[in-house]
């Protein structure tokens, strides 16, 4: 066990619950964020280490509050809960839907950053990754080679909410460059969780992205910040 602390949000299952595992299995002491306690505490158990529980809803200004609360220094934030609340291109999209998936996937991320900020601020290496997705880089959905254009337009409310996830994570990393702050997003790949229809029937494995994201939270300060770069560590287009 270091003493380094990570906290990772919506890491009761899926991508963000074996990246809690990965950095448990580096040593650090690991926050698994989780809206529902009991999921937490079984995520927690099976992850072991130096897992913790951390009830955390990023979309509820007290809990994350709470949680901000508990930690006096934090070395790495995952922002990794999200949501696709359904897949409508705009011309046909629930304005509440649109809603709902910007309060988890972009506000959510905002506010949990910000309130970790002076936990973040304590630590000599800072590190910030947000999970974002392909589907947000308007170079690849503008991009006729690429597979994004054959959707149509559809999932507007999740692309789009990724497309600003992207520049949260430029703006927030130009912000905090002069303080040793590394911030970058993640696109993960197609994986096998719960996110949609599409994604539980993937055989993409969730700890390869995982892995993905584990290589941007360890980052050396010589790495980059203001990044987006895909699950092997290539660069993806914003």
């Amino acid at each position: 066990m270091n003493d380094r602390t990570a906290l990772v949000t919506g890491a009761n299952k899926g991508i963000g619950k074996d990246i809690a595992r990965l950095l448990g299995a580096e040593g650090l002491t690991v926050y698994v964020g989780s809206r529902d306690a009991e999921r937490g505490r079984r995520a927690v158990e099976e992850i072991g280490g130096g897992a913790r529980l951390m009830v955390l809803d990023v979309t509820d200004p007290e809990s994350i509050a709470s949680a901000a609360a508990r930690l006096d220094r934090l070395d790495i934030l995952v922002n990794n809960a999200g949501i696709m609340v359904d897949g409508a291109p705009a011309p046909e999209a629930d304005l509440e839907g649109f809603r709902r998936t910007y309060e988890t996937n972009v506000f959510g991320v905002l506010a949990v950053t910000n309130a970790f900020l002076p936990a973040l601020r304590r630590s000599p290496a800072p590190r910030i990754v947000n999970i974002s997705s392909g589907t947000g880089s308007l170079t690849w959905s503008a991009d006729p080679e690429q597979q994004f254009v054959l959707s149509a337009g559809s999932g507007a409310a999740y692309r789009s909410s990724k497309t600003a996830l992207n520049a949260l994570t430029l703006y927030t990393a130009q912000a905090l460059a002069s303080e040793g702050f590394k911030v970058n997003a993640l696109a993960p790949g197609l994986r096998r969780t719960d996110l949609n229809a599409r994604a539980a029937e993937s055989d993409g494995d969730p700890a390869e992205a995982a892995a993905g994201a584990v290589r941007l939270a360890l980052l050396p300060d010589t790495g980059p910040t203001g990044g987006f770069f895909s699950w092997d560590g290539t660069p993806v287009p914003w």
